[in-house]
C-alpha cells in the first residue's frame, strides 16, 4: 500500500511548501485541501491549478485524495453542509462541491471526499435530513460521472452518517457506482465499531483510507500514530493481506501547531512497524 499525509494539518502553510514537506519526509502521495488557505474550488484559477500539478511532478509525489469535506472560507468544518434548513444555504455546499469535482478532474486526482451530510438540525428529523442529503448528493453523482471523479462520503461522529449500516442505507438509494466511501479508521472505531472487521464489508465501497489514531475512550480527537488505542497494525495487516495496493491518508489535522514534525513522527512509526 502507498502513505499519503493530508495537507489539512497544514494550513499555516502555502500548499506547494505543505507538499515540498511531505515529499521530504517520505510520503507517496498528499491529500490536497480543497479549501482556503489551500487551492479553494471556486476560486481557483488555470494557473493555480497548473503550479499545484508542476509541484507535485516535481517532487515526485501523487494526489492521494482531494478533501472537499471542510468549507472554513465559507464558515466551518460542518457548515453549510448538504442538510441546512435554508435551502440557499445548502445550495453552496452543493454548488462548491461540484466546483470542488471540477478542479479535481483538472488536477487529475482520482476522488473527492466529502462531509456525511452534516449536523442534524435541531427541529428535524433523520429522515428529512437523509433525504435531503440524498437530493444533493444524486446531483453531485452526476456532476461526478461527467467528470470521471469519485465522490466518497465519510461517515463521522456526530454527522448524518456516523456508522458502516447508515453508509450502506444511504448508498442504497444513490443509483451511481461514483459514490463510494472514504473509508475513515478512526472515525469507526469512535463509533463502536471494529475498522479492521469492517475492511471486507466495505471493500466494494472503498477506493482510499484515512488513518489516525484515537484514544482509549473513542472520543473524536485525531492524534498521532501510536499515541492511542487503535489497532493499526491489525487494521494495516488487514489491507496488506487483501493486497490493497492503493492509498492510506495520515489526517491529523490538529496538528496545525507541529505539522512537518508530525508528518515526520506519524511516517517514522509507520517505517519502524515496517508498513513503509
Amino acid at each position: 500500500m502507498q502513505f499519503g499525509f493530508s495537507t489539512n494539518a497544514f494550513r499555516e502553510y502555502q500548499l506547494e511548501d505543505a507538499i515540498e514537506e511531505l515529499a521530504d519526509a517520505g510520503y507517496d502521495g498528499v491529500e490536497i485541501l480543497l479549501d482556503e488557505p489551500h487551492l479553494y474550488p471556486p476560486n481557483a484559477t488555470e494557473d493555480e491549478i497548473a503550479r499545484v500539478r508542476t509541484v507535485l511532478d516535481d517532487n515526485d509525489i501523487a494526489i492521494s485524495n482531494a478533501n472537499a469535506f471542510m468549507l472554513t472560507a465559507i464558515e466551518d468544518f460542518h457548515h453549510p453542509s448538504f442538510i441546512e434548513p435554508d435551502e440557499d444555504y445548502r445550495r453552496e455546499r452543493i454548488d462548491y462541491t461540484l466546483a470542488a469535482l471540477d478542479t479535481a478532474a483538472e488536477l487529475g486526482a482520482p476522488h473527492i471526499s466529502i462531509e456525511p451530510g452534516g449536523p442534524i438540525p435541531e427541529g428535524k428529523s433523520r429522515e428529512w435530513a437523509t433525504d435531503a442529503f440524498v437530493d444533493g448528493l444524486r446531483e453531485v453523482a452526476e456532476r461526478a460521472e461527467a467528470v470521471g471523479v469519485d465522490v466518497m462520503v465519510e461517515p463521522e461522529p456526530d454527522l448524518l452518517i456516523e456508522t458502516s449500516d447508515e453508509f450502506f442505507d444511504l448508498v442504497a438509494r444513490i443509483d451511481s457506482e461514483r459514490v463510494r466511501c472514504n473509508f475513515d479508521a478512526g472515525h469507526l472505531y469512535c463509533v463502536g465499531e471494529d475498522p479492521t472487521a469492517l475492511v471486507a464489508d466495505l471493500d466494494e465501497f472503498t477506493t482510499h483510507y484515512h488513518l489516525e489514531d484515537i484514544p482509549a475512550d473513542r472520543r473524536h480527537e485525531h492524534t498521532q500514530l501510536g499515541e492511542g488505542s487503535m489497532d493499526i497494525d491489525g487494521f494495516l495487516g488487514e489491507l496488506d493481506d487483501r493486497g490493497y495496493d492503493g492509498f492510506v491518508t495520515i489526517e491529523l489535522y490538529p496538528y496545525e501547531e507541529t505539522p512537518v514534525e508530525t508528518a515526520r513522527g506519524a511516517m517514522a512509526y509507520l517505517e519502524e512497524r515496517g508498513w513503509a
